[in-house]
C-alpha cells in the first residue's frame, strides 16, 4: 500500500481524500496556494506545501508545481479530486514519467474520452446509443450543412473540455453563425481547443449517469445511477440515487450500456458514464467524466462503499472485493450543493469571511465542507462551499430530512444559495433550465 499521497486540489474533495487516507493509515500531503494558506486541507494534512500564488492557473493548474511537491515531500501517488488537473492526461503522464502512481484511469484513456468527438466515435462503435450530431466542423459553409441535416434546434459543443463551457444551443440558421464564433472563441479561451461538432438538441430529458468501478483485472461494476437533472446553468444543484423516472428494466439496460462503454475503451478506477434520457424512454451516450464527481456521496450513501478508498486500493493494484451480484442499493440519497452565491446579483459569487457556521446533524446526514466559523472564502476559486446529503429508507423520507436540514443549516457573513423549494415530484421532471 502506498505509505503517502499528495491531494493536488482543494476544498471540501482534498478534506474528503484526506479523511480516507487517514483512515487506511496513509499519509498525506496538501498543496495550496497563498489564498489557501488558512484552508481546512491544510491543517488536516501531515504535510503540506505552498505551490503558487492564489490564482488556479499558477497553483494549482500548474503540473510542474504540483509534481515538484510530490517529489519533495516523498509522495508515491496522487490523488488528483475532480476538477483542476483530475482529467488532463498531460498530467497523468507527467505523472507517469516521474514513477508516480495516478489515482485515476491511465493517460491514454482520459485523452481519449476528454476529446468529446473521439468518445462519440468510440461509443458509436461499440453499440453504445449516441445523440445524433455531426463530426468535427471546421467552418461555417460545413457547420450550415451539417445542421441542415441534423435539424434545427442543435447544440454547437466543443470537442475539449466540460462544465457547459463552449456550448451554444442554436434555434435556427439565423442563430449559428454568432453561436459558431462564441462557442469557438470560449473553447479556445477555457480549454486552448477551439474545434467544435453539432448535436441535435434533445427536449425535454433527464440527466442520468452511472457510475462505474473497474480494477486492472477487466472487473467492470456499476454502482447504480445518479438523477442529475436539476441544473443552473449546465451546473449541478441537487442529485439523487436512485434516479425516480428510472424503472428496473431501464436501469438495466443503461447499466449493460455503461459497463460496454467502459470496456470499449480499457477503463481503470472510477467513472462515469453520462447519459441523457428522453420522454420515450429513449438514452444516449453524453460524454464519460474520467473522475470521481462531486455528487459520489450518494452513490456511497445506497451502496455501503467508499469510493476514495476503492479508488486508491485499485491504483494501488488490488482487486474489487466485490462482483456486480453483490452490489445492493439500499434507501433513497439526495445530495444539496450549497453555495456562496448571491441570488440578488445573478447569483454572483459571495466571497467573505463566515462570521457564524451551523452544520446540521443526525441520523442519515453527512455533510462534506472545508468551511468553518471565521473561514475567509476567496474568490479565486469555485463557489460551492458545502454539500448535504441525506439518506433514508424512501425518497419521500429523504426530502422531508433533506428540508429540515437545510433549514437547519446556517451561515452567516456571506451570502449562500442552496436549493430552497417546495420537492414533491419536482426532481421527476425535467428540470434543465439550459442545455446540458
Amino acid at each position: 500500500m502506498f505509505s503517502k499521497v499528495l491531494i493536488a486540489n482543494r476544498g471540501e474533495i482534498a478534506v474528503r481524500v484526506i479523511r480516507a487516507c487517514k483512515e487506511m493509515g496513509i499519509a498525506t500531503v496538501a498543496v495550496f496556494s497563498e489564498a489557501d494558506r488558512d484552508a481546512l486541507h491544510v491543517s488536516l494534512a501531515d504535510d503540506c506545501l505552498c505551490i503558487g500564488p492564489s490564482p488556479a492557473k499558477d497553483s494549482y493548474l500548474n503540473m510542474a508545481a504540483v509534481l515538484s511537491a510530490a517529489i519533495l515531500s516523498g509522495a508515491e501517488a496522487i490523488h488528483p479530486g475532480y476538477g483542476l488537473l483530475s482529467e488532463n492526461h498531460s498530467f497523468a503522464r507527467m505523472c507517469a514519467d516521474c514513477g508516480i502512481a495516478f489515482i485515476g484511469p491511465p493517460y491514454g484513456v482520459i485523452e481519449r474520452m476528454g476529446d468529446k468527438d473521439e468518445a462519440r466515435r468510440t461509443m458509436k462503435a461499440a453499440g453504445v446509443p449516441v445523440i445524433p450530431g455531426s463530426d468535427i466542423v471546421s467552418t461555417m459553409d460545413e457547420a450550415a450543412k451539417e445542421a441542415e441535416r441534423i435539424g434545427y434546434p442543435l447544440l454547437v459543443k466543443a470537442r475539449a473540455g466540460g462544465g457547459g463551457r463552449g456550448i451554444r444551443r442554436v434555434n435556427g440558421f439565423d442563430e449559428l453563425e454568432h453561436a459558431f464564433a462564441a462557442a469557438a472563441a470560449e473553447a479556445r479561451s477555457a480549454f486552448g481547443d477551439g474545434a467544435l461538432y453539432l448535436e441535435k438538441y434533445l427536449f425535454p430529458v433527464k440527466h442520468i449517469e452511472m457510475q462505474l468501478i473497474c480494477d486492472n483485472y477487466e472487473n467492470v461494476v456499476c454502482l447504480g445511477e445518479r438523477e442529475c437533472s436539476m441544473q443552473r446553468k449546465n451546473q449541478k444543484l441537487v442529485e439523487e440515487s436512485p434516479s425516480p423516472g428510472v424503472s428496473a428494466e431501464l436501469r438495466a439496460d443503461m447499466a449493460e450500456a455503461a459497463v460496454r462503454a467502459a470496456r470499449a475503451v480499457g477503463y481503470r478506477n472510477l467513472g462515469t458514464v453520462e447519459f441523457l434520457l428522453d420522454g420515450n424512454g429513449k438514452f444516449y451516450f453524453m460524454e464519460m467524466n474520467t473522475r470521481i464527481q462531486v455528487e459520489h456521496p450518494i452513490t456511497e450513501a445506497v451502496t455501503g462503499i467508499d469510493l476514495v478508498k476503492q479508488q486508491i486500493l485499485i491504483a494501488n493494484g488490488e482487486k474489487l472485493p466485490f462482483a456486480q451480484e453483490d452490489i445492493t442499493i439500499r434507501g433513497h440519497a439526495i445530495e444539496c450543493r450549497i453555495n456562496a452565491e448571491n441570488p440578488a446579483l445573478n447569483f454572483r459569487p459571495s466571497p467573505g469571511q463566515i462570521t457564524a457556521l451551523h452544520i446540521p446533524g443526525g441520523p442519515g446526514i453527512r455533510v462534506d465542507s472545508s468551511a468553518y466559523q471565521g473561514y475567509t472564502i476567496p474568490p479565486y476559486y469555485d463557489s460551492m462551499i458545502a454539500k448535504l446529503i441525506v439518506h433514508a429508507p424512501t425518497r419521500e423520507e429523504a426530502i422531508a430530512k433533506m428540508k429540515w436540514a437545510l433549514a437547519e443549516f446556517i451561515v452567516d457573513g456571506v451570502e449562500i444559495y442552496s436549493l430552497n423549494i417546495n420537492y414533491g415530484s419536482v426532481l421527476t421532471q425535467v428540470q434543465i433550465d439550459e442545455a446540458v
